[in-house]
């Protein structure tokens, strides 16, 4: 069977096991135990067996996924940014559309602390949606910020999404992408902020001020701010400071984070044997359903390479342009279709062996190419039909807010999204001047 064939039949394969509602992990591990023996090569699985073995559970690197779910959930149990939104809240009471940056300013404090999209949105959700509501701001704005917000903690340092990029690209480290998505991360809250700035200008009645009286002088709310600061502001330096610094590998800042993130639990309060219980709990689920993907995508790409797919896949991707450009606006393209159907683990591990190769031919720099698509991946969580994003805001929507709402509030950070793209096309600098100037 051809090259070609095969990777029609395996594509077909996986978009029907998807669209008939199973996992995406047995998906992808059914589809290559059926394409291996469809093409005639059952002998293949036991190379993607060894395979498996080396890329995933012997892979150092990939510990760090479930520490980094473990800090997350930590400092969720801690309450640590609660008190800090409160103080945002009354110290830009006065502010049109002040909520909107409080809400943008500990959405990018948390991504650098958490990483897990689930836990961004459902904790700034639950702070933040309903007093925006009742103060006035629109339905659409105030569910589109704080959904696109919350996103922005798989691409700003420490982010699993990151890891496991690292992990299978060949030749960049963990500490490289860290230092890459830096930039491009915290620049993307600054354009939602600046949005917000911006309706809040053009249509007050969007984004109105907040009036209530301040029943705490603003001296005592910048002491509060402050206080409230200072614990993520520390695991931020052990974290990522230790990592960037050499001092410590991407799989020892995990376990940093973890140690203090519990103590920042501890040392408010706030420790208790049920939640730490359930925090573990939350964390083997967690990982468990990433590495299952991990291991479904691996037997996947395994089989499809090994029985010409992958080879049929990127000779197609070559033919459709010389320019190497376009090319990317090719793989781009890809990606953000496939994020509208598929989670971002399942796009990472089916893209890069088929992307990764043809951007070395053409000389790209790996690392400006891996960053733009993480950037190029945020849209995954907010566009429909199955963007998480939408689905978690759901959940803790009151019921007068509507689906289209919400699927109407996010599509400008859609754009701004895309909008970044393009700036790191233009100025690729924005990548690679901070991984330049700390490895050289």
């Amino acid at each position: 069977m051809s090259g070609e064939t095969i990777a029609l039949v395996m594509s077909g394969l996986l978009v029907l096991g998807l669209f008939m509602g199973h996992p995406l992990a047995f998906v992808l591990g059914g589809t290559a135990v059926l394409g291996a023996f469809i093409a005639g090569k059952p002998m293949v699985l036991g190379i993607v067996i060894n395979r498996i073995f080396g890329d995933v559970l012997d892979n150092y690197v990939l510990i760090a996924i479930p520490l980094f779910v473990l800090m997350a959930r930590f400092l969720s149990d801690s309450g640590v940014t609660d008190r800090m939104f409160e103080a945002l809240r009354h110290l830009m009471a006065r502010v049109t559309g002040g909520l909107g940056l409080a809400v943008v300013f500990i959405s990018i404090l948390l991504a650098a602390t958490t990483g897990i999209i689930g836990a961004s949105i459902t904790v700034m959700g639950m702070m933040a949606l309903r007093p925006m509501l009742q103060y006035g701001y629109d339905k659409r704005l105030a569910t589109g910020l704080i959904g696109a917000s919350g996103c922005l903690g798989i691409l700003i340092p420490p982010s699993i999404m990151l890891i496991l990029m690292a992990s299978y690209a060949p030749g960049l480290s963990v500490g490289q992408l860290f230092a890459g998505a830096m930039i491009p991360g915290l620049l993307l809250g600054v354009m939602y902020a600046l949005y917000v700035t911006a309706i809040a200008w053009l249509k007050p009645d969007w984004a109105p001020k907040v009036a209530e009286e301040e029943k705490i002088s603003r001296g005592a709310l910048w002491r509060m701010l402050i206080v409230e600061a200072v614990p993520p502001l520390i695991l931020i330096l052990g974290i990522l400071g230790t990592l960037l610094a050499g001092v410590a590998t991407a799989t020892e800042a995990s376990a940093i984070g973890a140690v203090l993130a519990l103590l920042i639990v501890i040392a408010r309060g706030r420790f208790q044997w049920a939640t730490f219980y359930s925090a573990l709990l939350e964390t083997g689920r967690t990982s468990a359903m990433i590495l299952f993907i991990v291991v479904g995508a691996t037997a996947f790409t395994g089989v499809f390479n090994i029985t010409g797919g992958l080879r049929a896949s990127q000779d197609l991707i070559r033919g459709l342009a010389d320019d190497p450009y376009t090319l990317i606006a090719v793989m781009l393209l890809v990606v953000f279709i496939l994020g509208m159907f598929l989670d971002w683990t399942g796009i990472v591990l089916l893209s890069f062996p088929i992307f990764l190769p043809l951007v070395g031919e053409m000389g790209i720099d790996p690392l400006w190419f891996v960053v733009l698509m993480a950037v190029v991946l945020q849209t995954s969580f907010l566009s429909p039909p199955f963007g998480y994003a939408l689905f978690y805001m759901r959940a803790i929507a009151p019921p007068d807010v509507t689906t289209s709402d919400i699927i109407v509030g996010v599509l400008p950070f859609i754009g701004l999204v895309l909008l970044m793209c393009v700036l790191m096309i233009l100025f690729p600098a924005l990548v690679t001047w901070l991984p330049i100037t700390l490895y050289g």
